[in-house]
């Protein structure tokens, strides 16, 4: 079936799955993907992307050091569980920007996962999410297919939110029924209408179940269509390792390796879209730098981003590292962030819709100090 003009979710309690797609691309205009990978519990940026010979670091962390990490650069390496990132690396189709997070300082996973979606400052006060508004602004339609719809997602027009379950897809009987008793609301027959043409191939079951790493076959299959979805959001969660954390092996790094499934098979059923894609991790907030006494991390402030695809400009580790000494962290136990992540996704929009940096700025994030990374970080 056809899906362009189309924007598609999948879903699970735990994860989501979205892509969409509202116009025709004239002649050899490129179709650029956006995949967003939201990390809940907050990413321990120093276990993904550990700093190398660093007293400080190996000194506060003697339990959950991260051993047989692979070296990106001459000052930080990689966790081992990220075998298919790096070799995305070594291709210049992977790169991180380190010590980065949203202007949030607070520690409550309830507020940081709202602030890490809308792109506020205050919590509760935005009802819409960044990549929402990023979406309206580049005239893409906005259909969703589960309920409920992260708010990263939600823009003005306030799509539809159904999602059959069990092949419960409304008959012609059902649908003349509505129709007749509400046959002057008309977004109520156009609701109906998307509904009953959604494709089936992405409402049933994945071969595999609704894993994340399963689901983002099926991404990248719709991704890779010139007349199919643009975006795509997973919701991970299970980052809040306050015990257990581990190194090389434990909690954290047992997420790790759910993130480079994602990665790895969104790469191999993207085929050469993946060229033209850019995929960024998302998360609340990183960890405290000491390890506490059940061997995991405690909310923190500062974390990294993985950034992934063919529109990576090169492999590279961007940061503004504040240091690890006492009077280097924030508030004397967090990784400080020098860089606000929401430049690193302002950017992203403007390089993915073609739209100009300012105007990004000035109508998703509310013309807040934000950066240009585009060109240093991405093929514009």
């Amino acid at each position: 079936m056809n899906i362009s003009r189309r924007h598609l979710l999948i879903g699970s309690s735990a994860l989501f799955l979205l892509g969409n797609s509202n116009f025709s691309l004239a002649g050899n205009k490129r179709k650029k993907n956006l995949v967003i990978i939201m990390l809940r519990g907050g990413m321990d940026g120093l276990t993904a992307v550990p700093l190398k010979d660093d007293r400080y670091f190996k000194n506060s962390r003697p339990d959950i050091i991260v051993d047989n990490s692979k070296s990106i650069s001459s000052d930080f390496s990689l966790h081992p569980k990220l075998k298919s990132f790096y070799n995305l690396w070594k291709n210049n189709e992977a790169a991180v920007v380190h010590a980065t997070n949203i202007p949030y300082t607070g520690r409550s996973h309830f507020d940081g996962q709202n602030l890490m979606q809308s792109g506020g400052r205050v919590p509760y006060e935005i009802k819409t999410g960044w990549l929402g508004r990023g979406v309206e602004l580049a005239g893409l339609e906005s259909l969703s297919m589960s309920l409920p719809m992260p708010l990263l997602l939600r823009g003005s027009q306030n799509p539809d939110n159904y999602f059959p379950t069990k092949w419960s897809l409304p008959n012609d009987k059902i649908v003349n029924l509505i129709k007749s008793t509400y046959d002057n609301e008309i977004d109520i027959a156009n609701t109906i209408e998307r509904i009953r043409n959604r494709p089936i191939s992405m409402m049933r079951r994945a071969s595999g179940g609704r894993k994340a790493e399963k689901l983002a076959k099926v991404a990248g299959e719709q991704l890779s269509r010139r007349d199919g979805p643009r975006v795509a959001v997973f919701d991970v969660n299970g980052f809040d390792t306050h015990s257990a954390q581990g190194g090389s092996n434990g909690l954290h790094g047992t997420k790790l390796v759910q993130v480079d499934k994602i990665i790895s098979n969104l790469k191999n059923s993207l085929g050469e879209s993946f060229k033209d894609t850019l995929i960024l991790t998302l998360t609340e907030f990183g960890r405290t730098l000491n390890q506490n006494g059940g061997n995991g991390t405690d909310h923190g402030y500062g974390s990294a981003i993985l950034m992934a695809g063919g529109l990576i400009k090169t492999a590279q580790v961007h940061t503004d590292w504040p240091g690890l000494k006492n009077n280097n962290l924030f508030e004397g136990r967090d990784l400080n962030s020098t860089i606000d992540s929401r430049s690193i996704y302002c950017s992203a929009i403007s390089t993915c819709f073609d739209l100009d940096f300012e105007l990004v700025k000035r109508k998703v994030f509310w013309n807040e100090k934000l950066d240009d990374y585009s060109s240093k970080l991405f093929k514009v």
